[in-house]
């Protein structure tokens, strides 16, 4: 298997809330959309927001539970300063803060929201990791 993450799909609960929070942020929905599936392109990787029990269902996983869902997204911005507007402008779109823009203790900064869904994304300036002209991060 090649060492590659084509899509990340997300199980929402109300697509069309969804949709509208991830317009509010300015993300373009891709002419691919349909009806029951939203895809946008987010960098190298394709994102996706896709109806919860529809998921499961395609799955072949039950699609009760919550809480953690041990994963998080991540947006890396080139300052901190881009950290702490791109939080404002999640809340201002309806998310939740999670936590507040602050020093981490790697030596970066970071804040976190959560989607209108709970989906955690760590919005993160990191020093120490280069970004290419179309925001992807280069690791060494």
């Amino acid at each position: 298997m090649k060492q590659t993450i084509s899509f990340i799909t997300l199980g929402v609960h109300d697509l069309a809330r969804s949709r509208a929070f991830y317009r509010a942020l300015g993300w373009q929905e891709s002419a691919g959309s349909q009806e029951a599936v939203a895809f946008y392109q987010a960098g190298s990787v394709a994102f996706a927001l896709f109806g919860r029990e529809a998921l499961a269902e395609d799955a072949g996983v039950p699609h009760e539970g919550s809480g953690f869902p041990a994963f998080t997204l991540a947006h890396n911005v080139a300052s901190e300063a881009a950290v702490d507007a791109t939080l404002a402008e999640a809340v201002a779109a309806g998310a939740r803060l999670v936590r507040r823009g602050e020093r981490a203790p790697w030596g970066g900064y970071r804040g976190y929201f959560a989607d209108p869904d709970g989906f955690l994304w760590e919005i993160c300036f990191n020093p120490f990791f280069e970004m290419d002209e179309m925001g992807a991060v280069r690791l060494p």
